[in-house]
């Protein structure tokens, strides 16, 4: 799993990846209440055992999150570990919930793994069990990708500085190709499904999902995916019930997907 996922972000990078290195302003910790301010509906979705991934508010009762976040949740048939920590920093969250179902993009395949086909449809909406006010957090909007050269940014939660989340200001997107992302943000485990910013505007908008990323000739590249279409379609199998789980006829079928490390994030080892 690793030797293929690993073959395939350098694919990925020789494909995307822009022939100049963008400046990378590294990563600041969001430690004070100040610092957090107007990233608040970025929070950790704990997923239990000790594993976590980044999730955001794109509605008061809707986490945007990656898919393979929630494949042992699924196999389980339900969602009994999973809590979403919205603005959490050092044990302190603005608000958390508990999830009352949740539902992974119905052509995302686990057993597929890292593939191009994956990368694109590594999209989640987890409903929380109770709805987190907007005041206290105010859900981002999702809209299309910016174009390559453009900066972005990414707050996120991961191994090292899990217990608050730190936020790298400017990075670059690399390349866009047939609805896949590459930017130069520095990710690491329990970054899958950190939200993407364009924060050209005076409130910024999610643009893409970190879903994986590793080492490259082109430095450390993240992947992500095209979001408007995958949304819409993560809210019309809400409405229907395709997918979404717990259910009562669902049946759990559990399947082997590789070692994803203790957050169940996807991420590249070389």
């Amino acid at each position: 799993m690793a030797g293929r996922a690993y073959r395939l972000s350098i694919a990925l990078a020789v494909c995307l990846a822009a022939p100049a290195h963008a400046e990378n302003t590294g990563l600041d910790r969001l430690t004070l209440r100040s610092d957090l301010l107007g990233w608040e509906a970025v929070g950790r979705l704990d997923t239990g055992n000790g594993g976590f991934c980044t999730g955001v508010l794109v509605a008061s009762d809707l986490v945007l999150t990656a898919a393979h976040c929630l494949t042992d949740a699924q196999a389980a048939g339900h969602v009994d570990n999973l809590r979403f920590r919205a603005g959490l920093r050092d044990g302190e969250a603005v608000a958390d919930s508990g999830v009352a179902r949740a539902v992974m993009h119905p052509d995302y395949a686990p057993a597929n793994g890292v593939s191009a086909q994956n990368l694109r449809r590594d999209v989640a909406l987890v409903q929380l069990a109770a709805p987190i006010p907007t005041g206290m957090a105010a859900p981002f909007l999702v809209e299309g990708l910016p174009r390559p050269g453009e900066a972005v940014s990414v707050v996120s939660y991961a191994s090292g500085r899990a217990e608050a989340p730190a936020r790298q200001a400017v990075c670059t997107v690399r390349g866009r190709q047939a609805g896949l992302l590459a930017f130069d943000c520095d990710v690491t485990f329990g970054a899958s499904g950190a939200p993407v910013f364009d924060v050209s505007r005076q409130r910024a908008r999610i643009v893409s999902l970190v879903s994986s990323g590793g080492p490259s000739g082109y430095g450390t590249l993240a992947f992500g995916m095209e979001l408007p279409a995958r949304v819409d379609e993560l809210k019309q199998a809400l409405r229907t019930g395709r997918g979404v789980f717990p259910d009562r006829a669902f049946t759990a079928r559990r399947i082997k997907v590789g070692d994803r490390g203790s957050s169940g994030a996807r991420f590249v080892r070389p």
